[in-house]
């Protein structure tokens, strides 16, 4: 099969073309042939720092952590799919897990669901880790109705989608960004934008909140911000972060009685912990994109699988608005 391996990490590591053998269905698995697969800030950072990164593969690497496409072959021991099923997933691309980054895959049946009928298989392999990440990071922190949520990032590939579950969900929706094109993304999914570059939190908190802080802070930007997002929180209030690898002052998640969230959507691929989690949010997921309340916003620029460098430099160059995505 057609695939595109690394064999060194480093920056702007080359991606070569390579014919290797097509995989095998095993207990519990199923093969999938790949339509598209989307670029993710963690892929990337594999690609950058390799073993410096605890979850990397190991060289030659095949990357690509979403996908969908359509199952080929079904293992000893799978009952909820057939072949022929379009699924969607986060199954591989890391560890001892062979990415999409080609023809086919094998992917862990727990870890995918049915493809959303309403989108394409482009418009699907956009969906899974981003998708898996801001439910789980809402749902800890219980947003509903009632309940005002503040998201941080929220053009961004997690808060984008976090904007329309929350608003799913019931909640009333804010959300940071800076800029005309942020504020056009945000605004457009129903959440009351807030330009923190041009507005002080203290500002922000009291115009929406008469001072109170916000009921739940999703932290998609994370590092230094999270303190930010500690200071734009409501007294007992829950904050959600996609991004915590930063040394940090706790004090005033102290006196303002925080309950704080990691997010951190790997843990199921990485360590076996789990996964039908994942697969289960994936049907929600999808169901709740079929009703029409969720859609992910995707890169104008396409890719095939010969342009995966390009595709990654896409992302990390920063000219993307949306999901990078490459399709097979």
């Amino acid at each position: 099969m057609k695939s595109m391996i690394l064999n060194a990490y480093g920056e702007g590591a080359a991606f070569e073309a390579a014919d290797i053998p097509a995989p095998a269905a095993k207990a519990g698995h199923v093969v999938v042939r790949i339509a598209a697969t989307s670029v993710n800030t963690v892929d990337t950072m594999i690609r950058q720092m390799g073993k410096d990164l605890p979850l990397s593969p190991d060289l030659p690497a095949i990357l690509g952590m979403d996908f969908a496409g359509t199952v080929t072959e079904v293992g000893e021991g799978v009952s909820g799919f057939a072949v022929g099923d379009e699924v969607f997933g986060c199954a591989g691309g890391l560890a001892d897990l062979q990415g999409a980054l080609a023809e086919f895959m094998v992917a862990d049946a727990r870890l995918i669901a049915r493809k959303p009928k309403t989108l394409s298989m482009r418009e699907a392999a956009a969906l899974p880790l981003v998708g898996i990440t801001a439910f789980e990071g809402l749902q800890r922190a219980g947003a509903g109705a009632g309940k005002k949520v503040l998201v941080q990032g929220g053009a961004g590939g997690v808060g984008h989608l976090a904007i329309q579950l929350a608003r799913h969900f019931g909640a009333e929706v804010y959300a940071t960004g800076a800029g005309d094109k942020q504020m056009g993304v945000i605004e457009g999914f129903g959440a009351t934008g807030i330009d923190f570059m041009a507005e002080k939190i203290a500002d922000y908190v009291a115009r929406h909140t008469d001072g109170a802080g916000f009921d739940i802070v999703f932290d998609t930007v994370g590092g230094g911000n999270l303190t930010n997002s500690f200071e734009a929180a409501a007294l007992n209030a829950h904050v959600s972060t996609t991004v915590s690898l930063l040394e940090l002052d706790l004090t005033p998640v102290h006196f303002k009685g925080l309950s704080l969230h990691v997010v951190f959507m790997l843990i199921p691929m990485l360590y076996d912990h789990k996964r039908q989690d994942h697969g289960d949010i994936l049907a929600k997921l999808a169901d709740i994109t079929d009703t029409g309340a969720l859609r992910p916003v995707l890169d104008e620029m396409r890719f095939g699988l010969s342009d995966a460098g390009a595709a990654y430099d896409r992302l990390t160059g920063g000219k993307a608005i949306g999901k990078v995505v490459i399709e097979l």
